[in-house]
Parts: C-alpha cells; structure tokens; sequence
C-alpha cells in the first residue's frame, strides 16, 4: 500500500489570483516561482490560451512543512456551506480571554485583508473558543 507523501489543498473560486494572494497574507505563505522560461507569472498567463488566463493560481508554505494550497476558477458561485474548512491555529495553548484576545487580534488583522468576521463560539464545557470566518470569497474558516 501506498503511503500519502503530501498533500495539496484545492479552492473551487472565481478570482483565483486575488484568493490565493488572501491566504498568502493569512498564513505567511508565499507564491512559487513562474515556471522556468518565464520571467513573471503575467507573462506566463499570456502564453496560455485566452479560457485558461487566469484560471489557476497556487501558493506554497516557504518552510516547505504545510500543504500547498491551489486555486481553482470554476464558473458557478458558492452557495452552501463549506463540507471542509481550514482552521487557523492562532490560539493554541492559551485558554479563556487570554485566547479570546488572541482571536480578535488575528481576525482584527484577516479583516483588514478582506475577511469576514461571522461570529465567536463560545468555550463550552468540551471545547475552547473559537471565531469563526469567511475568506474573500465567502469560504468558511476558524481562528482556533
């Protein structure tokens, strides 16, 4: 049996570019290089036929530990929500309003990017807090 050497995280969307660029900022990840014989990845995009410009856009861990993360154009919105989600962990270790503030800091910071910030769920007997998002293009995501 085979085993799983990485994974790769896939983003149906209509801006790739713009969402790809979103998650960079969020998680400190960075855009790969064009492929080799281009300069830039615009003169890249004019190399490919005019229905593929734009279609696809990819950004990469720079420590190389994290999944990669691509993005895809598809032509129908989002309309329900998300069956898998990415959770942010940016309060890990902390507990009670030491966390809660941990939380509100990084969403003050993601909403400045172009984030949504939907609602905080409460610490509960199980479970510590956590506030729940949306990414520029309305894909749900927890600051946990």
């Amino acid at each position: 049996m085979a085993s799983v050497k990485q994974i790769q995280v896939t983003f149906d969307c209509a801006e790739p570019e713009r969402v790809a660029r979103f998650w960079c900022e969020v998680l400190g990840y960075v855009v790969p290089p064009p492929p080799e014989g281009f300069a830039t990845w615009e003169d890249f995009g004019r190399a490919l036929p005019p229905e593929h410009q734009g279609s696809a856009f990819a950004c990469l861990d720079p420590s190389g530990v994290g999944p990669r993360l691509f993005f895809q154009r598809v032509p129908e919105g989002k309309v329900v929500k998300n069956r898998v989600h990415l959770d942010v962990r940016v309060g890990t270790g902390l507990v009670g309003e030491e966390r809660v503030a941990a939380l509100e800091a990084e969403c003050a910071r993601l909403v400045a990017l172009g984030a949504v910030r939907v609602r905080l769920l409460p610490a509960d007997g199980d479970n510590e807090s956590c506030l729940g998002m949306q990414d520029i293009e309305g894909n749900e995501f927890c600051l946990d």
